[in-house]
């Protein structure tokens, strides 16, 4: 209809109608630059005509989308048109740079520069590079992503282009949304970028209903001119990642995470509901009970219990590197410990290795105190593990196990070699969701922001003591039946805070080899060789 001269009254009805309809408007009188073609009229597909129609009938729209499928150019379209059939509306604009928020405000202006005079109902009054307003009011800009953007403001319509790739999306949310409780429209948009993120979590609860969020999702066949050929040809050159973030809009294999997303959806195929939810927080979570006859081991981390970090542990079934029963929560230290000492004796008075960071040392302090009879010690320095009995005569003997920059890379390289190996057995979604969350930021493995990772790195420190501290050195049987000894030292050796001090009283060695030689027989596979 645009291409030959209307009357005024047929320009009136026009004007009507593409202000009651952004499809009709967009299809009819929208152009945009093709980068082959040149200026073309923006004839919208199918699922852009569903998107404008989400964007009129849902205040909260979120879009996980594949690239090359004009999603940008589509939002800027509608922007234009509400900007242009509506008074006063105030469009911000965001995005992971300010130069691509900048160019989604260019395609606005784009767009209306092309329009027929005679559409063009509302002059452009003020323009600049990343903003312009028109002679009704209306006005667009774009912003960076720093922490106040769009705090003075009060939006109509918040535009968030590639929103799992903003830094700090939830502190910039927490700012913008009071910028749109008065009524204010939002379209967020964006490939996956890993699981975790703002843009992750708003899906995921969209998905399920728990937010007021419209979730599209749009991978790369919607487009109908991409083929299999089309996509085998543009995915050449891309790693699997790529190719999940760019075209697949996959969560869990867009992200860098240290475990292998294929190795992270086969752990969630194990999950199981525990058999008990119990403790004095109901946190505790049993799978399998106590077996006698076999050998278990206890990993902990230990937090402050006011943070957003947990304290948790894992009961490791040794002979079959089995997770039987997993705690998290945020007791004090005091009650942590009381915990620790007597869910390791349920399991048979199970090898206790705590992180010895600033709250570790104060629960290692109190199950000491507690005459624990089956602590973890290492040596200060090389971190190497030795038994409880060599401990009490070495000065550089440090109860617990030591996170460190050196030992940190180790424990994690551990852990992925058992997961990937298919060497540990595992039912704890909560555990298998930390590592849904635990990436690759800057060559250091960590979970992502707001996230915790504390159930991985226990997992990873049980993983690792597992592999150096019982398996390797069981090829010294002498060693590892010391260390055997160490596991059954009665209360009665433990006569002071700390061993190895002055006045530390020792029973007769003799009695103990005797008491300890019974046990050896059934942790045999400790030191066959």
């Amino acid at each position: 209809m645009s291409n030959y001269k209307l009357t005024k009254k047929q320009i009136k009805q026009e004007i009507i109608k593409c202000g009651k309809d952004p499809i009709y408007f967009i299809n009819n009188y929208g152009k945009i630059v093709h980068p082959l073609r040149g200026l073309v009229p923006f004839n919208t597909y199918p699922f852009q005509t569903d998107l404008l129609e989400d964007f009129n009938n849902f205040r909260f729209n979120i879009i996980l989308k594949a690239r090359q499928l004009g999603i940008s150019t589509i939002s800027a379209a509608y922007v234009l048109w509400l900007m242009m059939f509506y008074k006063n509306k105030n469009v911000l604009v965001i995005a992971t740079k300010f130069q691509t928020a900048k160019n989604l405000v260019k395609k606005v202006k784009q767009i209306m520069k092309n329009l027929p005079e005679w559409m063009k109902i509302s002059k452009i009054k003020i323009d600049n590079a990343a903003s312009f307003e028109l002679s009704n009011g209306s006005q667009i800009k774009a912003s960076s992503t720093s922490p106040d953007a769009g705090r003075s403001e009060a939006l109509s319509l918040l535009v968030i282009d590639e929103a799992a790739h903003i830094e700090n999306m939830d502190e910039l949310w927490a700012g913008l949304y009071p910028t749109i409780s008065t009524g204010g429209r939002v379209i967020a948009l964006s490939t996956p970028n890993g699981v975790g993120n703002w843009f992750h979590k708003i899906c995921t609860e969209a998905e399920q209903g728990a937010n007021d969020f419209h979730l599209t999702n749009l991978p790369w066949d919607v487009h109908p001119d991409h083929d299999q050929d089309w996509f085998d040809k543009e995915t050449k050159n891309m790693s699997k990642r790529e190719i999940a973030q760019e075209f697949l809009c996959n969560f869990n294999a867009s992200g860098e995470t240290v475990i292998h997303s294929d190795d992270i959806e086969t752990l969630y195929s194990l999950c199981t509901e525990p058999t008990y939810r119990t403790g004095f927080d109901r946190n505790y979570w049993i799978w399998k009970e106590y077996e006698p006859g076999f050998n278990y081991l206890m990993t902990a981390d230990v937090a402050r219990g006011d943070g957003k970090d947990y304290s948790v542990f894992h009961i490791i079934k040794l002979e079959e590197m089995e997770v039987v029963a997993e705690y998290r929560g945020k007791p004090s230290p005091d009650t942590f410990a009381d915990f620790l000492l007597e869910v390791s004796k349920e399991y048979g008075s199970a090898l206790v290795v705590i992180e010895n960071n600033s709250v570790g040392f104060a629960v290692l302090d109190k199950l000491i105190d507690k005459e624990c009879p089956n602590l973890y010690y290492s040596i200060k320095g090389t971190h190497e593990y030795i038994d409880a009995v060599t401990a009490l005569s070495n000065s550089n003997a440090v109860a617990g196990f030591t996170t460190s920059q050196k030992t940190r890379p180790l424990i994690i390289a551990k852990l992925e070699e058992f997961i990937r190996n298919k060497l540990i057995t595992l039912y704890s979604k909560r555990t298998v969701d930390e590592m849904r969350t635990f990436i690759w930021n800057n060559g250091r493995a960590e979970a992502m922001r707001t996230c915790n990772d504390d159930l991985v790195m226990a997992l990873a420190i049980g993983c690792w003591v597992r592999d150096t501290a019982l398996i390797k050195n069981s090829r010294d049987s002498e060693y590892n039946k010391a260390f055997m000894n160490s596991m059954f030292l009665q209360k009665s050796e433990m006569s002071i805070k700390i061993p190895g001090m002055n006045g530390y009283r020792r029973t007769d060695a003799i009695e103990r080899q005797k008491k300890a030689k019974k046990e050896i027989e059934s942790f045999s596979w400790l030191y066959k060789g």
